[in-house]
Order: structure tokens, then C-alpha cells, then sequence
């Protein structure tokens, strides 16, 4: 018999720098949602959030553990469905190589052990034939977060110079505007490095040592981009010791930082990263996932993304009250669910994010949700 089984994620990062209100609140909602208009049983469905201990904490290990053994478990005709609502950020290239550009998407868990987009795409490699998974990411720059899936609707896939050149000058902006009311669900660079700074008390964190500082935290729990990561930069800096008698400044910050760490521990520190297969550089590069973009997925996975690959996606709170909280993209997900039950009827991917699109307008939202899915999923009923 098929199951429909559930992950849902939410993180409001209650104390720190990058505080969100309205995560949990989702999360709340989906759950409700998945069982009155789903059909989905509430042993079926797994919530990590952190607001309240009673619940698995949604760490980068346990989001990671989580959507394994969701795929895991799967058999052919079950339906599973992931929704995760917190931040999303950008990660800039790091390797210090010419060919290296472009950004990796991540979502961030509540400790920032991030997950990257590469992940994803591996999680839906292993959903089973005849079985799909669907996966609204309500968080900014969510748009291809599956990058192998075939785009739908939106335009991530179609970046150009401009909209590139126009992020990266924007990554710095503040996360809430002027009227605190709209906050945006990305994590911007100088926004991470001050937690990452404050986590491990190290002053001189900076873009070219994001990567390795995640390393330096999470090891064998780090993301398998980290860890591949650390291995290129390993083994780059072990040809520099032969052939060039020293580092010699021959990676810049990466390269000092992990001398640096292997002087302090020996080269057991890297063992986790070594044990990380790498098949190529290209796996190690920022937005590498973003070369096969284009891909027609004709795999199980569904993305409901709630904003394109260079956009930002809203947490609001327009009553000022925190219970009251919601994400644009999840908050019209659930309007356009409510609208459809009321008359009977079900909605298809396709009309739900188009749906969502307008209701978002209609709200004085600008970001642009997106889909992500192969043409035998468009009209295909949401989680039906």
C-alpha cells in the first residue's frame, strides 16, 4: 500500500543575528494542511524545528538524516514531500582557481551546517522509480535548488551577467527593510561571517575561508560539498609542499587557514575530507550544479521554489504580532490549498505556483516562486 510521508523544516534562529518569526509558524500550518486536505497521517509526518526542544532540533545532521530516511523508506507509488521555510543564502567561489564562478545555493539549518544545492539533487537521484518527492523551499534563493530538474516556470536557469553582477552587489544589503515588517529569508555574506565569528571566536573569518571554517565546525557532519572542498585544497596544498617547498601563498586565505590547522593537528584533521570521494575539480567548484541546469529531470523530485535562484523570498508579520508571522511563498500556498478544498476541487503544481505568483502580487510581494519538474509532473494534482 502507498504512503504519503513528510519532512517539514523550520527555522526562526530565535536570538541571533539572522532572526526569522514567521518559520515555525509555517511549518505549524503545512502540518495541519498535510492532514486535513492531504490525506497524510500524522505518524507519517517528521517536524524538526527550533523553537521548542521537545522537537529534533533541524541541525544540518538531522535535516541531512531526516530526508534520508524519508528517501530511504520510500517504495514505488508513495508520495513524499519536504518543506523546509528559513533562510537561504549564496556562497561565493572560494578555490582560488580562474575557472572557478558562480555561487552554490544553500538552505541554512539552525546551526549553520548549510546544505547545498548538490545535496538535493542527490536526494532525489535516490527516490525510487515510480515514486516522487515534492519540495517547497520557502527561503531565498531557492529557485533550482534541485539545478539537474527541468524548469517550469521562472527563470534561474536563464541568468545572465547582469542579474549575477546585480546579486553579488547586493548580498550585503541589510536582512529587514525600513518598516520591519517584510524580513528577508537570505543570510548575506557579512551577516554570516559575523555568526561564524562569533561561533568559533575567530576574528579573521572572510570570503576564501567560509568554506573551511564549516569544515572546522561539522568535519565528518560537514555538507559533501564542504568536505570535497577541503579535500581539493588538501591535496593542493600538499603539491605545493612538493613541489614549491611551502604554501607560499599559492591559495591566498584558503591555502594559509588549512596549513595552518594541519600544523596544529596533523593531517588526521582532514581525514573526514579525504575519505570524501572527489571525481573531479569540477565537483568542488561554486555553482558547478549550475552547468547542467538546463537538464530535462526526468527523475521523482518536484520543486515548489518561493523565489528565482537571485531573488529573495519574504518573512512577514503585518500585524506586528509574532504568532501572526508567515512566509509570503507558504502563506500562499496555503490560501490557493484553502481556495480549491472549498469547492471541491484539487490544484496541479503548474496552477498552485502560478496561483501563488498572483497572490503574492496581489499582496505587494516582488518575488517570483518557481517550478522544477519534469513535463509528466506539471499538471499532475499537488501531492495527489
Amino acid at each position: 500500500m502507498a504512503n504519503k510521508k513528510a519532512v517539514l523544516i523550520g527555522c526562526n534562529y530565535k536570538g541571533t543575528k539572522a532572526e526569522l518569526k514567521g518559520c515555525i509558524n509555517d511549518v505549524s500550518r503545512m502540518h495541519k494542511c498535510l492532514i486535513n486536505h492531504f490525506g497524510f497521517s500524522d505518524d507519517h509526518i517528521t517536524v524538526l524545528i527550533d523553537s521548542d526542544r521537545k522537537y529534533t532540533q533541524p541541525t544540518g545532521k538531522n535535516i541531512r538524516s531526516a530526508i534520508k530516511t524519508l528517501v530511504g523508506s520510500a517504495k514505488p507509488g508513495d508520495i513524499l514531500f519536504v518543506h523546509y521555510s528559513g533562510h537561504g543564502t549564496r556562497l561565493p567561489a572560494e578555490t582560488g582557481e580562474d575557472d572557478d564562478t558562480g555561487y552554490d545555493e544553500c538552505i541554512v539549518p539552525c546551526d549553520m551546517n548549510f546544505i547545498h544545492d548538490d545535496e538535493f539533487q542527490e536526494f532525489v537521484k535516490e527516490v525510487p522509480r515510480g515514486c516522487r518527492m515534492t519540495i517547497v523551499a520557502d527561503s531565498c534563493h531557492s529557485g533550482g535548488l534541485i539545478g539537474e530538474t527541468k524548469e517550469q516556470i521562472g527563470d534561474s536557469t536563464k541568468l545572465g551577467d547582469e542579474k549575477s553582477h546585480h546579486l553579488h552587489s547586493t548580498m550585503g544589503e541589510a536582512i529587514i527593510d525600513e518598516e520591519d515588517v517584510k524580513t528577508k529569508r537570505s543570510l548575506p555574506l557579512p551577516t554570516l561571517i559575523e555568526i561564524l565569528k562569533q561561533k568559533t571566536g575567530k576574528d579573521d573569518i572572510d570570503v576564501g575561508k567560509i568554506r573551511l571554517t564549516l569544515f572546522d565546525l561539522f568535519k565528518e557532519d560537514a555538507s559533501p560539498k564542504v568536505k570535497k572542498f577541503t579535500n581539493f585544497v588538501f591535496h593542493k596544498h600538499q603539491h605545493a609542499e612538493v613541489e614549491c617547498g611551502g604554501h607560499g601563498g599559492l591559495f591566498g586565505k584558503v591555502g594559509t587557514f588549512l596549513k595552518q590547522k594541519l600544523d596544529d593537528h596533523g593531517e588526521g584533521y582532514a581525514k573526514p575530507a579525504l575519505e570524501t570521494h572527489v571525481g573531479s575539480k569540477l565537483e568542488v567548484y561554486a555553482g558547478s550544479s549550475l552547468a547542467t541546469n538546463q537538464g530535462h529531470g526526468d527523475g521523482g523530485g518536484i520543486l515548489l521554489s518561493g523565489c528565482q535562484s537571485d531573488e529573495t523570498s519574504a518573512d512577514a508579520c503585518p500585524t506586528g504580532d509574532a504568532k501572526q508571522a508567515y512566509g509570503a511563498f507558504s502563506n500562499a500556498i496555503q490560501c490557493v490549498v484553502e481556495e480549491t478544498t472549498k469547492s471541491g476541487g484539487k490544484v496541479t503544481n503548474k496552477n498552485l505556483v502560478l496561483k501563488a505568483r498572483q497572490k503574492l502580487v496581489k499582496d505587494g510581494f516582488e518575488q517570483h516562486p518557481g517550478l522544477y519538474c519534469s513535463d509528466e509532473y506539471v499538471d499532475a494534482p499537488f501531492l495527489g
